[in-house]
């Protein structure tokens, strides 16, 4: 055994965390480091991700739910105190406003004393994947890479060690991608990012292997252990290849393949949630067991992230996991453990054939932003998305607890369920809607609008736009505000969905579930008289994840509904329109912020003032019961959860709703001829 001072370091260990207020974060980030925590990851809320303030009308219900809000520097003060930054290694998921939270990081720092060029952390930063799959994306492609590119600029002259971007293919996964689209899709994006780098003219030639060096990545790690530790193997290699041809990058160093890695959401259940953790564990294992291919930074979700809002103990426990493998076990004194495997090596090259023959065709394509345009990108994920959707229905995939072995002894974990994860107190968003109101109150507005109106001038050229956005952070410019006068410049964008380009996933064979549900479909549609049943499928808010909506959307397509999906980032009011509009027979919202409890009654209360009643309106999130129940008593007739999984069920279930709701009776399909 090698001795004891040989061992490896450990990698990065972060908690991907940030909910309510700015100082109720600092207490939690403080109490993580003080666990023994090696880096902070900044979750922030939906209003920051995508450019509002805490007060616009699209914020309402999201405001401290899925993270922090940080609507202007004094916010971020608050976030960081007692915090040295020069000191801290720290990651934010932000990705459109990615250039505004850097620059408010930076003053924030600059006020501790700190020297800017030894900040070390990371932005993500990629706006590709939010067009195909997180959804919270603001301006249009072209305005979004030349954000990313001026950061990336900026960065490596002034901020050396910073990470400006964070290629994500995380998501990717989540939204279905098979692992061959996760590599060939992440790497489409570096190298359409590289390239506009070096043709923006702004890093000399020569600095070119310093970009490639600060160019990380942010991989997802599924439970199928061995395909996803080749699956980092093959990155590691593509890499490699890519950086030395395409970009001549001769130093190895800067060559090295650098991923942080959170382990599979999207695998984590509702029922018999305590079986999350060991999937959570071998995932780890994935990007932690293979040296030659191991994570940098590693982020746990917790067991219970499919119920709600995870609690400081929940993040503690999946800290003490990664501190357990990397202190306890002996995998830091040794080698790779897989080099030599003819299992590994074979699976590592047959992920690699695919990926490159997927990344020429999106080359073949112009590159990875025509293809997002041309919404290539997003139907191959909702295609490859419904088709494992298809395969955990018909039981060829095997979720223990949800489709095989689902009998269970009550979990003292889930006895009581009100207690088992975190609820943000309703309050806390009134107390932001002030702190930022007196905000403006205090600060000097002539030179917020000198900042802004710099700012939009400088977007209307080519220049780097990082020092107008600093002198906007330091002049106390909001969130909202200078995001918005990006958009009166840049315009905003909406993504293709997907949606209409995806194959049927799952035959409608005789005597099937999905061929009763069409029937059913078929049957209410003639005796309504209406030519075809019609869905809505609604987005209220910011949530973005569109995944689950997309997939209803698909099924009920295929079921031969009528559907109406206008993709993300709705208000009620427009919900309603559309239904108003389109005379719908059923209106199906989904939610995952957290913020159905404040945006569904109020699509309730306008669907009635339009004299709407005959109309159902389901919802679909990760919604604790309790919310359910009380959704229910204010009109709402059904409410899907993560335990739901079987869609074709849910379709049924609202032909149901529609059927009831127009007082006919039950549907019972017509008796199979006998021979």
């Amino acid at each position: 055994m090698t001795d004891q001072h040989e061992r490896d370091r450990p990698w990065l260990m972060r908690t991907y965390a940030g909910h309510s207020t700015a100082s109720d974060s600092n207490a939690l980030y403080r109490r993580n480091l003080a666990k023994g925590q090696t880096g902070l990851s900044v979750a922030f809320d939906l209003p920051t991700q995508t450019g509002y303030d805490s007060d616009h009308l699209l914020a309402r219900g999201e405001v401290g739910r899925v993270g922090v809000p940080v609507g202007h520097v004094g916010d971020m003060r608050t976030l960081f105190d007692g915090i040295p930054l020069e000191q801290t290694n720290t990651s934010m998921t932000i990705n459109a406003t990615a250039m505004w939270l850097l620059a408010l990081y930076q003053v924030v720092a600059e006020e501790q004393g700190a020297d800017i060029a030894k900040l070390t952390g990371t932005t993500q930063n990629d706006i590709v994947k939010e067009y195909l799959s997180r959804g919270t994306h603001v301006f249009p492609p072209g305005p979004s890479v030349r954000l990313i590119t001026d950061m990336i600029a900026y960065t490596v002259g002034r901020i050396p060690k910073w990470n400006p971007i964070n290629i994500c293919s995380y998501h990717l996964q989540e939204a279905g991608a098979t692992p061959v689209q996760e590599i060939a899709y992440a790497m489409c994006t570096a190298i359409s990012v590289l390239d506009a780098v070096r043709d923006s003219g702004q890093v000399p030639a020569e600095r070119m292997g310093e970009v490639v060096a600060r160019i990380s990545f942010f991989v997802n790690a599924g439970v199928r252990f061995v395909e996803e530790m080749c699956k980092m193997r093959a990155f590691a290699q593509l890499w490699e290849k890519v950086t030395l041809e395409r970009y001549g990058v001769q130093d190895p160093k800067q060559r090295r393949f650098r991923y942080g890695v959170q382990v599979n959401s999207l695998g984590l259940t509702e029922a018999q949630p305590e079986n999350n953790v060991q999937r959570i564990v071998l995932e780890m294992l994935a990007v932690t067991l293979s040296k030659d291919a191991r994570a940098r930074a590693v982020q746990l979700p917790a067991w219970n992230e499919a119920l709600g809002l995870p609690r400081p103990w929940d993040q503690q426990w999946s800290l003490r996991i990664q501190q357990v493998l990397a202190y306890e076990s002996d995998l830091l004194e040794y080698g790779d453990l897989f080099n030599g495997s003819e299992v590994i090596e074979a699976k590592t090259a047959d992920l690699l054939a695919g990926a490159e023959a997927e990344i020429a065709k999106v080359l073949a394509m112009g590159g990875v932003i025509p293809a997002v345009e041309s919404g290539y990108l997003k139907s191959n994920l909702v295609s490859s998305h419904a088709a494992r959707r298809a395969r955990i229905e018909s039981g060829e995939d095997k979720i223990v607890g949800v489709n095989c072995f689902d009998t269970t002894e009550e979990s003292p974990l889930t006895a009581d369920l009100d207690t088992a994860i975190m609820v943000v107190d309703p309050a806390s968003e009134q107390s932001v809607l002030a702190a930022l109101e007196a905000w403006r109150g205090q600060r000097d507005e002539a030179a917020v609008q000198t900042a802004l109106a710099e700012l939009k001038a400088t977007a209307a050229t080519d220049a780097n736009l990082v020092p107008a956005t600093l002198a906007c952070a330091r002049a106390g410019v909001t969130t909202g505000e200078w995001a918005f006068a990006l958009r009166e410049v840049f315009g905003e964008y909406r993504a293709p969905t997907g949606v209409g380009g995806a194959p049927v996933a799952v035959a409608a064979e005789p005597g099937g579930e999905l061929a009763a549900v069409r029937a059913a479909v078929a049957a209410t549609a003639e005796e309504l008289g209406s030519g075809k049943l019609r869905l809505l499928v609604g987005k209220p808010g910011l949530d973005g994840h569109s995944n689950g909506a997309e997939q209803i959307a698909v099924r009920a397509r295929d079921a031969g509904f009528e559907v109406v999906y206008q993709g993300i980032r709705l208000t009620p009011e427009q919900i309603v329109s559309a239904a108003v509009a389109e005379d719908v027979h059923c209106v199906g919202l989904s939610i995952l912020s957290g913020a159905h409890c404040e945006l569904v009654p109020d699509v309730l209360r306008r669907l009635r003032r339009a004299g709407v009643q005959d109309v159902p309106v389901i919802v679909g999130g990760i919604i604790p019961a309790a919310d359910g129940e009380a959704l229910k008593a204010a009109g709402v007739a059904a409410v899907f959860t993560p335990k739901d999984f079987g869609i074709t069920t849910i379709i049924g279930r609202i032909v149901d709703e529609i059927r009831l709701a127009n007082k006919l009776q039950p549907w019972t399909p017509a008796p199979a001829p006998t021979s």
